[in-house]
């Protein structure tokens, strides 16, 4: 089991083309923490950012009757993949991984199944 600075440790050296991570409480909008990053990503800021879309995919789920979960929700740029994996089980509600790829360097199918492996490892 590892704790957050491994796992995004774990996160950022692991999965190709990682350029920031963060580990967040979608309730309050905070970064729990952050690996990487820089001055034109600021993780803090995405973070907050972020939240509010979950929040506002939970409420349209909500108003359709959908009885399913967010597994992950993909944002893509231009240069950039930005990942959003929601967390499950074991007290982890609540909480979403946010992970930056560099589109270039990156192979998002490869990206989504570590970061599903580095869930499971998580523990808060």
């Amino acid at each position: 089991m590892a704790n957050v600075e491994v796992s995004l440790k774990e996160t950022m050296t692991s999965i190709e083309g990682a350029m920031g991570a963060a580990l967040v409480d979608y309730t309050s909008g905070m970064a729990l923490g952050t690996l990487g990053g820089g001055k034109e990503l600021d993780l803090t800021v995405a973070a907050a950012g972020n939240t509010d879309v979950i929040r506002a995919k939970v409420r349209t789920m909500e108003m359709l009757g959908l009885k399913d979960e967010i597994e992950d929700v993909l944002i893509t740029l231009g240069g950039q993949y930005h990942l959003i994996r929601l967390l499950k089980g074991r007290g982890h509600g609540g909480l979403f991984l946010y992970l930056v790829l560099d589109k270039g360097q990156s192979n998002l199918a490869m990206a989504r199944h570590q970061l599903k492996r580095i869930e499971a490892a998580l523990e808060l």
